[in-house]
């Protein structure tokens, strides 16, 4: 019986609502071009009772105006999100083609874990892309900001041959950029020029799976640079703002489906 939805919008973005454990085995061996994703970190504090709080709680600065849905998945012990994580990137790894990338982001506490979990899920651990949110971010007094997040990057297998890929571009390897208040429309939201940054070498065409898309900036940075996408997302408030906001960047960019 199946337990979630499907939605297509035109011939370049599909999306799913509902578990992606239960999603990710019905996709084609083979089929998709890249993986970019944020998935929950079950991170926010070093103790159970932290993880157990509300995402709003522990990813929100005290004196937050602004509140966004809150989302699931994020309150699982170390040893169960290792299990988890290891679990879906096998299951991502079956659907991507030989040598797709694979863009994870994580934080500094769930950063040696999650380089476990991709390299159990059979992917080639390849390094880390830091994003600099800028010294605006996470003052700590008397030590250093948090002020990053990391974008942990592998590929299922060897990386394309040099022949095969579509730029010879070298590629930086940190960004910078501040989180962008107008972009955000998801608790731990990134901006659309970063995973614009990040897909910048999947092929043109090439379709784009995010198993977590919460609010789709993933899909809207892949549509608006050419590409296709396929989203999936679990809470139904959070699939309700991305399939709102891929509708409204459709029709206002003129995006081709």
């Amino acid at each position: 019986m199946k337990n979630f939805d499907v939605i297509q919008m035109g011939d370049s973005c599909t999306l799913y609502r509902g578990n992606a454990m239960e999603i990710l085995p019905t996709l084609p061996h083979g089929s998709v071009d890249a993986v970019a994703t944020d998935p929950p970190y079950s991170s926010g504090g070093m103790f159970r009772s932290d993880r157990a709080l509300k995402t709003n709680a522990k990813y929100s600065l005290t004196g937050t105006v602004k509140q966004y849905a809150e989302f699931s998945g994020d309150n699982r012990d170390q040893r169960a999100w290792l299990l988890w994580m290891s679990l879906w990137l096998d299951m991502a790894y079956r659907v991507a083609k030989p040598s797709s990338p694979l863009y994870m982001f994580t934080d500094w506490r769930q950063l040696p874990t999650a380089t476990d979990a991709i390299q159990v899920g059979g992917w080639l651990w390849r390094g880390i892309v830091p994003w600099n949110k800028t010294e605006a971010q996470r003052p700590q007094r008397g030590w250093f900001r948090a002020q990053c997040e990391y974008v942990l990057t592998a590929t299922r297998g060897a990386l394309p041959k040099e022949q095969d890929r579509e730029s010879e571009v070298y590629i930086p390897g940190f960004y910078t950029c501040g989180v962008i208040a107008s972009e955000k429309f998801h608790q731990t939201g990134k901006p659309v020029s970063l995973m614009e940054f990040l897909l910048s070498n999947v092929p043109a065409g090439g379709t784009v799976l995010d198993p977590f898309m919460g609010s789709a900036t993933t899909g809207i940075a892949a549509m608006r640079t050419g590409r296709k996408f396929i989203g999936i997302e679990i809470d139904e408030e959070n699939f309700a703002v991305a399939r709102h906001r891929i509708e409204k960047d459709l029709f206002t960019t003129g995006t081709p489906t």
